[in-house]
C-alpha cells in the first residue's frame, strides 16, 4: 500500500494546542468495525464501556526534557533532541541543522529565556538514519538524563505551536508515570487518566498492568517512503515487569480475560514481546503494524487521533480497516473532536482480521 492511501484533510483549528483543565474531560469516539458502529461518549465513561475484568496495559514511561536549544560556533542557532542514552555518557540525538553539526563539532546549550550558557554539546560521531552520537558536558563532565532534565525543555511535537510552559509540564506527562525511562514523546492515550478514573476502573474489576516503551523516533518520525513496505521504523527499547507479564501471558494463552492496550506504544510493545507462549521481559523493537498484521495480544485499543500519513494512523487503519478508519476520522472532524497529543480519544473495542475491510 502507498503512504498516500492514508491521507485525509484535517482543519488546522482542530489540532489541540493545550491540555484540557481536567485530564478525563476528553470526548471518546467508540468505533466498532465489526458492527460498523460509531458512538460518542466521554473518557469518564470508560469503566462501564470495557468488558468485565479487563486487563488495562498503559505505558508508564517518563517524558524527558530532551530538547536542547543550541548556539553554534559562529553564533547560529540550533537544536538537539536527545533520543536515548548510549555507553560512555553519550546520547543518540537528532540535530538541527545537521549539516552544520558534524563529527567533532561543538555547540553551546543555552537557556531559551536569557541566552545564558548551560552546558556544551559535543558531536562525537555521525550515526545511521541522520542521527549523531553526542555528549552534553558541564565543566568537562558528561551529564546524564537526570541532569539534562534540569536544563532541557519538554519535546512538544511541532504541531503544538508554543514553547513548553508550566501548563505543559503538567499536561504532557501522564499522572501515573513511574519516574523512569527516556521517552521523547508522551504516550498520549495515557494523558487522559486521573487518580479518580483509575479508582473507578479498579472498582469495576479492571486491572492496571503497566509496560514501558521508551518512545523515540520509531513512534513519531514521519514516513518518507512512498510504499509502506519501504518504511523502516527506528529501534525503540521496552521493558515488561514480572507483575505485568505473568497475568498477560495467562490471558493470551487462554484468550481471556480481555486485554485493552492504552495507546499504540503499549500495543506495539505487547505485539513485539509476545512469542506465542511467553512475553519477553525486555527487548528492542522496530515493529510497524500495518495492513496484513494480525494482532495476537490485545482485544481493545484506546488511542488518540493521529496525523495523516503517519505510522500511527496506519496502525489504527489496520485494526479498523482503512475505509472504516477514514469514516471514523471524518465523523470526528464533523463533530469537532480535538486532534493529536492534547486531543480527544478513540476506543476500538474489536479488531478486523489481517487489516481486511469489515
Amino acid at each position: 500500500m502507498k503512504r498516500s492511501d492514508f491521507a485525509f484533510d484535517l482543519p488546522p483549528e482542530l489540532i489541540a494546542q493545550h491540555p484540557l483543565p481536567e485530564r478525563d474531560g476528553a470526548r471518546l469516539l467508540v468505533a466498532d468495525p465489526l458492527r460498523g458502529h460509531i458512538g460518542h461518549r466521554e473518557i469518564r465513561d470508560l469503566p462501564s464501556l470495557l468488558p468485565p475484568g479487563c486487563l488495562l496495559v498503559p505505558n508508564d514511561v517518563k517524558v524527558r526534557h530532551a530538547r536542547l536549544l543550541l548556539r553554534r560556533q559562529g553564533g547560529g542557532a540550533g537544536e538537539a533532541l536527545l533520543l536515548r542514552a548510549l555507553d560512555g555518557g553519550a546520547f543518540e540525538a537528532l540535530l538541527r541543522p545537521g549539516a552544520r553539526l558534524r563529527s567533532g563539532g561543538r555547540a553551546t546549550v543555552v537557556d531559551p529565556r536569557d541566552g545564558r550558557e548551560l552546558a556544551t554539546l559535543e558531536v562525537e560521531a555521525v550515526l545511521p538514519e541522520g542521527l549523531r552520537r553526542v555528549r552534553v558536558l558541564r565543566e568537562g563532565a558528561p551529564l546524564d538524563w537526570d541532569a539534562v532534565d534540569g536544563i532541557g525543555r519538554l519535546p512538544l511535537p511541532p504541531y503544538i505551536r508554543h514553547p513548553a510552559d508550566p501548563e505543559d509540564e503538567r499536561g504532557y506527562q501522564t499522572a501515573f508515570h513511574a519516574g523512569a525511562g527516556e521517552a521523547v514523546a508522551a504516550p498520549t492515550a495515557g494523558l487522559h487518566f486521573t487518580p479518580n478514573l483509575l479508582q473507578n476502573l479498579r472498582a469495576r474489576g479492571h486491572a492496571w498492568l503497566p509496560v514501558r516503551l521508551h518512545v523515540g523516533l520509531g513512534t513519531f518520525r514521519p514516513m518518507s517512503a512512498d510504499l509502506l513496505e519501504d518504511h523502516v521504523m527506528h529501534e525503540e527499547r521496552y521493558e515488561i515487569p514480572e507483575g505485568t507479564a505473568q497475568p498477560l501471558e495467562e490471558a493470551f494463552r487462554l484468550g481471556r480475560p480481555p486485554v485493552c492496550a492504552i495507546g499504540t506504544t503499549s500495543l506495539r510493545t505487547l505485539e513485539a514481546a509476545w512469542e506465542g507462549s511467553t512475553l519477553r521481559r525486555a527487548g528492542n523493537t522496530r515493529l510497524f503494524i500495518r495492513p496484513g498484521h494480525r494482532v495476537r495480544t490485545a482485544n481493545l485499543l484506546l488511542t488518540n487521533f493521529h496525523l495523516p500519513e503517519s505510522t500511527l494512523f496506519v496502525l489504527v487503519s489496520t485494526l479498523l480497516g482503512l475505509d472504516f478508519a477514514k469514516t471514523c476520522y471524518a465523523e470526528a472532524i464533523r463533530e469537532r473532536y480535538r486532534f493529536f497529543s492534547y486531543g480527544d480519544a478513540m476506543l476500538i473495542p474489536s479488531f478486523v482480521e489481517d487489516g481486511a475491510q469489515p
